[in-house]
């Protein structure tokens, strides 16, 4: 009699620790969800409003940057106005043609207030020649301007200056401040092109 009952506790102890395994197994594998969920809710948030990665699919912005390249492209300077001439910003691209494309990769050369001209393949920013060293060549194609850039937009070129090279603010002229997604700030690949922009 004793022997059956300790046979019965000794079976119901092991179902106790066979429940208790079981159950240890579902609440790791649920801690791991809840950290996986946190983390890919993070990420979204961190891609929707902070940073992402985009890639170069043309050669306007050569030398620059070249075709097949990502860019490390940050949200945050939008938000804090710190926009910049020179910088490398990444826009919707304004033009209704069909040959529109999602998004355009260009330099802002002219804030609003500046007063821009091209003349003779040369750059003129109010009034003073701008010595342009991320391109090659002078620019290639018609005279521009003078043009004033109206308050809250940018006047945009590609880094290719030679003809027909860039869609840009020379034909599309001006592009308000709403239509830029981010600013590219480096070159993440590859690596042996690596960069800050």
């Amino acid at each position: 009699m004793r022997q059956q009952a300790d046979t019965i506790a000794s079976g119901s102890r092991r179902r106790s620790v066979q429940k208790q395994g079981l159950s240890g197994w579902r609440k790791e594998l649920w801690d791991w969800s809840k950290a996986l969920i946190v983390a890919f809710i993070i990420v979204l948030l961190l891609r929707a409003f902070v940073f992402q990665l985009s890639t170069v699919k043309s050669y306007s912005m050569q030398p620059t940057l070249y075709e097949h390249e990502w860019l490390f492209i940050n949200k945050i300077a939008l938000e804090f106005g710190s926009l910049s001439r020179g910088d490398v910003v990444i826009l919707k691209d304004p033009d209704t043609g069909p040959d529109r494309k999602e998004f355009l990769v260009k330099r802002i050369i002219g804030l609003p207030g500046d007063k821009l001209e091209i003349r003779a393949g040369q750059l003129y920013i109010n009034g003073e020649l701008k010595v342009e060293s991320y391109t090659d060549v002078k620019i290639e194609g018609q005279d521009f301007g003078p043009t004033t850039v109206s308050s809250g937009h940018y006047f945009v070129m590609g880094d290719n200056r030679h003809q027909g090279a860039s869609k840009d603010s020379r034909v599309f002229k001006e592009v308000p401040e709403e239509m830029f997604k981010g600013r590219a700030d480096f070159i993440i690949w590859p690596i042996s092109r690596w960069a800050k922009l």
